[in-house]
């Protein structure tokens, strides 16, 4: 039967050789030679994972010399033209304009139920073992995944998501691209919010907006380093920085203006500011408590619970933060140097915007 159902697949007649296949399932279902026909079979017909998988499934399962190097000469040459399709079709990605545009690769939130299906997908289209694509998936914060040219990100990105593997992926300048207003103060909570804000590069200006606008916000710390001395071994001093404090910032998505508002605690000047309903005056009490309050009545009155997952994406992305163009974060802590975890908290910021606008 083997061999009709490849005379078959040789001259074309993919109608014969699917009929005896069935017929071959009805009267040997466990046959070894049915799984390498039908992996022959799958692979004519462009169903690539499917052969693969059986494929796989032959070299892991069976011990008949024949078909092991059947299946693995098989498996080589569907792999030979997967690479090919790969090379032509990032080819003429790369040919398209903006395709070299510095670009990031995102992988959001897996649900439980979504985890299994995920990193098989991603262990396929990039060809890592089934333990390693499980790692690269998080259930907890999202994960910068890949910096690189648009082109190629956005190949990859679509590969991904064929294989369900949930992904975004966005030109570094759209992200950059979004304006941000660093928030001074608050005058007023109501009927409107009323607000003093810091222009980009420009003067300070007030600025009224309602609740309902706020679509989505972010919670975000950033640490502050200071040099310290330490007396290093044989008693020589050492001199190095460490955390010594966090600066928080939340960030409020405005879709409807198409900016973000971004509050500081170590800017943000209280003692200008109307305290929130039913707090005492915030000018004589401590920052911290101050800005406690201010945060707790966001929350009463935002319609969305905030976004508290930035710490886990900034930590993984701080070593991808490098190969990204400087991007401007409307932040003032002065900072002697500067700092990739400010970059992270903006980039970030930008991509959950981004994504809330993008379909």
């Amino acid at each position: 039967m083997y061999d009709r159902v490849v005379e078959a697949l040789q001259t074309d007649q993919l109608q014969q050789a699917a009929t005896l296949l069935r017929q071959w399932r009805q009267q040997a279902p466990s046959d070894p030679w049915l799984g390498l026909a039908l992996g022959q079979y799958w692979h004519l017909q462009g169903d690539l994972d499917r052969a693969r998988a059986i494929y796989r499934s032959l070299l892991q399962t069976h011990s008949n010399p024949r078909i092991l190097t059947q299946a693995r000469g098989s498996l080589q040459r569907l792999e030979q033209q997967h690479r090919h399709h790969h090379q032509q079709a990032l080819q003429r990605a790369r040919e398209q304009p903006g395709a070299a545009t510095a670009a990031i690769l995102a992988l959001p939130v897996v649900a439980a139920e979504q985890r299994a299906q995920a990193a098989q997908g991603l262990a396929q289209v990039t060809q890592l073992d089934l333990y390693t694509a499980r790692q690269r998936l998080s259930s907890q914060h999202w994960r910068l995944y890949r910096v690189g040219p648009l082109a190629e990100l956005a190949y990859l990105g679509e590969q991904l998501t064929q294989h369900q593997v949930p992904c975004r992926w966005v030109a570094v300048e759209t992200l950059k691209g979004v304006p941000v207003l660093r928030v001074v103060a608050i005058l007023a909570f109501a009927p409107q919010i009323s607000l003093l804000v810091q222009l980009p590069e420009g003067p300070e200006q007030p600025l009224k907006l309602d609740w309902g606008e706020v679509s989505q916000w972010l919670i975000g710390q950033l640490p502050l380093y200071e040099s310290v001395v330490d007396l290093a071994p044989w008693g020589k001093l050492k001199r190095r920085e460490t955390i010594q404090d966090y600066a928080e910032i939340i960030d409020w998505h405005l879709p409807g203006r198409g900016c973000i508002l971004r509050f500081c605690d170590r800017t943000y000047r209280h003692q200008h500011s109307c305290p929130p309903p039913n707090c005492p005056d915030q000018s004589g009490r401590l920052a911290t408590i101050a800005w406690s309050q201010l945060k707790d009545y966001f929350r009463q009155r935002l319609q969305t619970a905030a976004i508290t997952d930035f710490s886990g994406f900034g930590a993984g992305a701080l070593e991808l933060i490098p190969m990204l163009p400087p991007l401007a974060i409307a932040l003032d802590l002065s900072r002697p140097a500067p700092c990739p975890w400010d970059d992270a908290l903006h980039l970030y910021s930008a991509l959950r915007f981004w994504h809330l606008n993008s379909p």
